[in-house]
């Protein structure tokens, strides 16, 4: 059954065509990759999708009903969650109350003391188990990643985007990150992923959908698609495919 379906989708950006009649659809429960190199049109794609950039032409739909007309509040609304590259914290605040801010503006809010039973859940879920009074200004790079991650799963999403959420982990962590993703995947959230560790790629995705100058050259299964010459080539050059 299919949760998200773009038709056609394009970004124009003036004379700039960032995305390109982009289509594809992701079924419920699955764990997809967005692939592709820098300036492909990759973040584009997702910030279309949550609401934070308004379409060109073309529609998104989540559950078959069109998310493309509306912000990105009332498209968080409908069961859209995600993370962003630079992460996007309240650093004033402590790490329970990033969690408490998406709790209280989510569709069904929560507060008081179901609000903190959530919160220790969330972190503890994510590796930040008893950790919510400190400043979230003290993280480390991984934590942040995880307190984001939190935000992000406070919403009880339907789906997940998840933009270069494991980008510059070392390979403990990075371990620990594909770890945790495959526990959200086995809860049944459905997620598109955009990453550029391949071995994350190839131990979380079933399949990838490959884009180059905003347009989308390639979706399959995981392995297909990253042997396809033409990904090699999109990624690498004429003299590697």
């Amino acid at each position: 059954m299919s949760l998200l379906t773009l038709s056609g989708v394009t970004k124009r950006f003036g004379g700039l065509t960032a995305v390109n009649e982009l289509s594809f659809t992701l079924n419920l429960g699955e764990t997809v990759g967005l692939l592709g190199p820098n300036g492909s049109g990759k973040t584009t794609a997702l910030n279309m999708i949550s609401g934070l950039l308004p379409v060109s032409a073309g529609t998104i739909a989540l559950d078959g009903e069109i998310i493309s007309t509306l912000g990105p509040e009332r498209i968080a609304h409908r069961g859209v969650a995600r993370t962003f590259q630079l992460v996007r914290a309240l650093p004033s605040l402590s790490v329970g109350d990033n969690v408490l801010a998406a709790l209280a503006f989510r569709k069904h809010p929560l507060w008081g003391s179901a609000a903190q039973a959530r919160i220790e859940t969330l972190l503890g879920d994510v590796g930040l188990g008893g950790r919510q009074h400190e400043p979230a200004d003290s993280l480390t790079y991984i934590d942040l990643k995880r307190m984001e991650l939190a935000r992000a799963l406070a919403a009880e999403p339907k789906l997940l985007l998840l933009d270069e959420w494991l980008a510059g982990l070392n390979p403990t962590e990075l371990r620990a990150g594909i770890d945790l993703i495959t526990r959200l995947r086995q809860s049944g959230i459905t997620i598109l992923l955009v990453e550029h560790v391949m071995d994350a790629v190839r131990a979380l995705c079933s399949r990838c959908i490959v884009m180059n100058t905003g347009t989308r050259i390639a979706d399959g299964p995981t392995a297909e698609v990253l042997a396809d010459p033409e990904v090699i080539r999109a990624y690498l050059g004429d003299d590697h495919a």
